[in-house]
């Protein structure tokens, strides 16, 4: 059992950056692969980044790729996403989940554990 806490979420204008932390119970979280995700009001859950279990392998959307970085520390039971450049589509409620299954564009439905989320706002 892993149970996942996100916090780092804010209010942030347009260009600016937050860092998004998600902490995890439990003494395997070195066994899991580690995904953020984000759900927009009306739309989708989409992935946003991936991350190896060693955090040597990363995945990142194409919306993101180049602004956000995904990162873990497994002594901390940590992953971060750093989110720079934010534009007012990134505003969603992000979520960090892990995972049991191998893969860094695995279906969401394949993350076992899910943490309750974290509002970002980016106002223009």
């Amino acid at each position: 059992q892993v149970q996942l806490v996100e916090s780092g979420g804010g209010l942030v204008q347009a260009g600016g950056s937050l860092r998004l932390s998600c902490a995890a119970s439990g003494r395997s979280f070195g066994s899991y692969g580690m995904g953020w995700f984000r759900q927009a009001p009306g739309k989708e859950r989409e992935s946003v980044a991936t991350i190896s279990r060693g955090g040597g392998r990363t995945y990142y959307a194409d919306s993101v790729k180049g602004r956000f970085t995904i990162s873990r520390d497994n002594a901390k039971n940590t992953v971060y996403l750093q989110m720079n450049s934010l534009k007012p589509e990134d505003t969603a409620v992000y979520y960090c989940a892990a995972t049991s299954g191998y893969g860094l564009e695995i279906p969401s439905g394949q993350y076992n554990y899910w943490g309750q989320g974290t509002q970002v706002t980016v106002f223009s």
